[in-house]
């Protein structure tokens, strides 16, 4: 007679850098056949895999994916089939604008068993990473986070900004392509005033920090070439960062 083998498959969010991922999550990894990654994860954390495993990169950028992302779910199940143990880990949560949930829906189908494990996500651990808490009792009691990169196949948006702007603290994440297109939406409805703070490659020896207000962060983000990887954050709390204090003074000298 011949058994079934089933294997099991791990959805890790590995926060924004190898020193905020979850002990769970580098306990699995350290164990696991097969590990499965994005582009957006600090590389340290595949040190910790095992010298044996089988590493795949299935990074993507932008218009250019290693995988495509049916692709990376075929992997998933096929490894999951073989009786493999699969560390699939992603930058930040993978619940969060991370796909995550769309691979557990396709390991749900082929009746594999599966674990999620969440990680750190960059929405709230980016900008504390520079002094601004997404909240605060004094500034804002009201957070909304949006991507700012929606599925290219949608026949038109369905985000309602003009219902998200009337948050007090807007964080926007895969924003930098199209920051004029939500800044002028978010200007429909918030003062021209209002702060804004893009931060860049956080967490790594690149991060930099581009600030302004909603009336000319566009032209200062194009004029100090923004890119992605990038969280945007739109509201009085961008205010509680040092960078703007240092930024204000030296306004005033």
């Amino acid at each position: 007679m011949c058994l079934k083998m089933t294997g099991k498959v791990y959805l890790i969010g590995a926060g924004p850098s190898s020193d905020l991922i979850t002990q769970r999550g580098l306990d699995i990894i350290s164990k696991a056949d097969v590990v499965v990654h994005d582009r957006l994860i600090d590389k340290k954390i595949l040190d910790k895999a095992r010298k044996d495993a089988e590493i795949i990169d299935a990074g993507k950028k932008a218009d250019k994916h290693k995988l495509k992302q049916h692709e990376i779910e075929e992997i998933l199940v096929d490894r999951g089939k073989k009786g493999k143990t699969v560390a699939r880990v992603k930058g930040g949560d993978s619940f969060l604008f991370g796909r995550g949930g769309e691979e557990m829906l396709s390991l749900r189908n082929a009746n594999l068993k599966y674990e999620i494990i969440p990680g750190v996500t960059t929405a709230i651990s980016v900008p504390a990473r520079f002094g601004v808490p997404v909240t605060h009792r004094n500034v804002s009691s009201s957070l909304a986070i949006v991507t700012g990169h929606e599925d290219p196949n949608k026949k038109e948006s369905t985000i309602k900004w003009d219902q998200i702007s009337h948050a007090e603290t807007i964080v926007v994440l895969m924003g930098v392509g199209n920051l004029p297109k939500i800044v002028k939406k978010i200007l429909k409805v918030k003062d021209p005033e209002t702060p804004v703070a893009s931060f860049q490659n956080a967490y790594t020896k690149k991060e930099r920090v581009i600030h302004g207000k909603l009336k000319n962060i566009t032209k200062i983000a194009e004029k100090q070439s923004l890119k992605p990887p990038a969280v945007t954050v739109i509201g009085n709390v961008v205010k509680l960062g040092e960078f703007w204090k240092n930024n204000q003074q030296n306004q005033q000298k």
